[in-house]
């Protein structure tokens, strides 16, 4: 009884952990993806996301969502591991621009 109580506690400690991680992974990518639209945000949206979405992917996410406006870029990156799912909006461009910024 013991040690199946140790087993399923172990196995919800591991899901949990499978879960952190791909959300991590997802935030990595969405914040790289972000500053290289931004970086490139001048050229054109086009190139600014195909670019984004090359660096999304080489992190092993999926860019899902990719909006630039001027030298600012707000995108979404999802990643998968199993069951999990994690989706992560990021934002980057100059300081000052947004809401707060100034």
């Amino acid at each position: 009884m013991a040690a199946t109580a140790l087993c399923a506690v172990f196995a919800a400690v591991l899901a949990m952990g499978q879960a952190v991680v791909t959300r991590h992974r997802a935030g990595g990518g969405a914040d790289l993806a972000a500053l290289a639209a931004a970086d490139h945000a001048l050229s054109g949206r086009d190139t600014a996301c195909g670019l984004a979405r090359r660096v999304a992917e080489a992190q092993g996410v999926r860019l899902v969502r990719c909006v630039v406006h001027g030298e600012v870029s707000d995108l979404t990156a999802e990643a998968a591991f199993g069951p999990f799912v994690s989706r992560v909006r990021a934002r980057a461009g100059p300081a000052g621009d947004g809401p707060g910024g100034g």
